[in-house]
Formats: C-alpha cells, sequence, structure tokens
C-alpha cells in the first residue's frame, strides 16, 4: 500500500466527519494510519488505551484519544520523492508586527521587574488556501521534514490539525525515559551551523535546568547530556537530551506527563507567573499548539509523545499557522518578530501548491 492510497481514505473519512490520524515518526520511512470505526469522543486520562493522543495547551489530565482497538489500521512506505522548496514570503501588515513587537516588548518588562526568567509568546497567523487536497498535503509533510514526527489529525472535536515537530515531550520504555530540552532558534544559512550568542545559551540554559529540576521528584537516575546543534528543516536549536529511570511502581506515564507538560520550552519559568502571563497578554486562544501529541502502546510502558510544535489548523479554505518564542531579559522585538517570521516557513512549505 503506498501513501496516496491512504490520502484517498483518509480524504473519505474526512468527508464522512470522523476521526483518522495518519503519522510518522523520526526517522522513519514509513506512515501508519487509523481510521476510527465509529464518531465518538474516547478521553483518556490514565494512558491505557492503545492508539494516538492528543492535548490542548491548556492540559488537565485528560487527552483525546483515538484507540487502535476502535479504528482500522493501515501502514504504508513513503517514497523518495524529491520535495521542491521555494521561498514563500510570510507576507504581514505593519498591525500584526506591531502587536506582537508590542507583547514581546511587555514580557521583557515583566521580566525585567518581576521574579519571572523567561516567558514564551506566541502568535496565530491565518492563512488563506485554494483548497483543502489531502494527497498533496501529505506528500510534503511527510517528505519535507524526515527528522520530525509528522502528522495529520482529525476529530469533529478538535477539528484537523497537522504539524512537523522536532521537539519530544517523553519517551518511555518500561521504566527508562528520555526528554530534551529545545530552545533557543536560529535559521540555517549556507548549510552552515549557527553561532549561538549568550542570550541563546541562557534561554537554553533554563530550560534545561527547570525541566532537569521537575524530574528530580519522579526519577531515580537522572543523566543530563551537553548541549548541542540540533537541525529541523531550515532552523537550527540548541538541544539537550535528559534520560533517566522511572521510580518503579510509583511512576505512571500520566504523573510525569503532568510533570512535564507545559515545559519551559513553550510556557516559560517559572510556571505559574508565564501561564499567567500567555493568559492575560497573547489575546487568543493556542487550543493544540504547545499541547503534545503522539503513541501510547502496552499500558503506558512504551510511548512516544511530542510537544506539537510547527503545526496548523485547517478550516474550509483557512489555515492558521502557530508561531512563538522564548523571551528572556536580553530578547530583542524585531530579532523575536523575524524569529517567527522563520518558523513560519516549515507549514508554509507543507501548504506550498494549495496557496
Amino acid at each position: 500500500m503506498n501513501l496516496q492510497i491512504l490520502t484517498e481514505k483518509i480524504s473519505d473519512h474526512y468527508k464522512k466527519g470522523k476521526p483518522f490520524v495518519l503519522y510518522s515518526l523520526p526517522e522513519s520511512d514509513s506512515v501508519e494510519l487509523l481510521l476510527q470505526k465509529n464518531s465518538k469522543k474516547y478521553t483518556s486520562e490514565t494512558f491505557d488505551k492503545k492508539g494516538i493522543v492528543i492535548a490542548p495547551f491548556n492540559y488537565k489530565g485528560k487527552t483525546v484519544c483515538i484507540p487502535l482497538q476502535e479504528s482500522n489500521h493501515f501502514e504504508a512506505q513513503l517514497g523518495s520523492d524529491q520535495i521542491e522548496k521555494k521561498s514563500i514570503d510570510a507576507t504581514y501588515t505593519a498591525l500584526e508586527k506591531e502587536d506582537y513587537m508590542r507583547l514581546v516588548a511587555k514580557a521583557i518588562h515583566g521580566i525585567n521587574h518581576k521574579n519571572t526568567h523567561k516567558v514564551v509568546v506566541s502568535r496565530k497567523k491565518e492563512i488563506s488556501i485554494t483548497e483543502m487536497n489531502f494527497e498533496k498535503l501529505s506528500q510534503r509533510l511527510f517528505n519535507l521534514y524526515p527528522t520530525a514526527f509528522r502528522y495529520i489529525w482529525y476529530h469533529p472535536e478538535t477539528g484537523l490539525w497537522c504539524g512537523a515537530t522536532p521537539e519530544v515531550l517523553l519517551q518511555t520504555n518500561g521504566t527508562s525515559f528520555t526528554t530534551m530540552a529545545l530552545a533557543g532558534t536560529k535559521k540555517i544559512e549556507n548549510d552552515q551551523p549557527p553561532l549561538w550568542t549568550p542570550k541563546e545559551k541562557n534561554e537554553q540554559q533554563v530550560v534545561t535546568d527547570a525541566i532537569s529540576n521537575c524530574l528530580q521528584k519522579v526519577t531515580s537516575v537522572l543523566r543530563v547530556s551537553k548541549t548541542y546543534t540540533h537541525e529541523a528543516g531550515s532552523l537550527a536549536h540548541l538541544r539537550t537530551d535528559i534520560t533517566g529511570m522511572l521510580k518503579n511502581n510509583k511512576t505512571t506515564l500520566s504523573t510525569i506527563t503532568a510533570a512535564l507538560h507545559p515545559t519551559p520550552a513553550v510556557c516559560g519559568t517559572p510556571l505559574s507567573a508565564a501561564i499567567d502571563f500567555i493568559e492575560k497578554n497573547e489575546n487568543y486562544k493556542r487550543e493544540f499548539y504547545t499541547g503534545f501529541i503522539g503513541s501510547i502502546d502496552d499500558k503506558d510502558s512504551i510511548s512516544c509523545l511530542y510537544v506539537n510544535l510547527r503545526c496548523m489548523k485547517i478550516e474550509e479554505n483557512k489555515a492558521s499557522l502557530y508561531v512563538g518564542g522564548g523571551i528572556t531579559f536580553d530578547s530583542q522585538p524585531e530579532e523575536e518578530w523575524e524569529e517567527t517570521q522563520n518558523k513560519l516557513q516549515t507549514m508554509l512549505q507543507v501548504l506550498q501548491p494549495m496557496l
């Protein structure tokens, strides 16, 4: 079975208003599809259903789930198609730029005058599309970003989402686990690794320290790697891998997920102050952007959950793209705006034939 056949199946399922998820793990040359047999909303609080789960930014312990046992399961190999990339001008109005730079400036002011170290602020960019074509969408999404977790998710309760995220929230196998601190963003120029400034290094260290501290309570072993450059499409990030062992019989997937999410990479630190700033100042609902999505298997002993970054929501002839950045005391509003413009390219490249 090939990808084209799977896209025909999801197109038919979408017309019927039934849930589905098409996804591929990082570095995988295959895609998997779950077509839910009914339109029911399944939820999971204990991660006890094999399948794919998705959770919003304001996760309160309950995910939406497409269970394997309630779905038809298909798999296909990805082809070796070379997908052409074209630079796409992410047009904007002066007001859009002013609003975001004002938000960044307000975050910097709050950091300098309150006990806050970092706040992640974001924006939503609405793009008109000429059509909704699952074949074109899938072909580009799954072939352009092989190192990311790629997915197309639909449920009548959540709408249609897709993304290519480079960030692991949590991977478990028995009592061993892996997560990461991912922060700092630079555009890759001329295939050369970027030079990181103290601002990005500081932001990365804040994220690493906060994740490590929250994991101390639920782990028996904790290891932190050296920080290195991680490439994701045309962007580079600073990455630190965090691995270890969960406290046997005491830490479940749901408890460690609740401890990790939202990470400082998508919210800020201290957590309560960052959330308070976001809720009062972003002026839109993130929904599933900066939530998490991934697979659960074997009663939470094996899982792969990813932070839902580089994503968009598609409604009829409109795509809403979500981008943001981590703000620290030495952030510059103009540079933060440019960073979000660069991040828009990930999903704009996926949409390219539908613009």
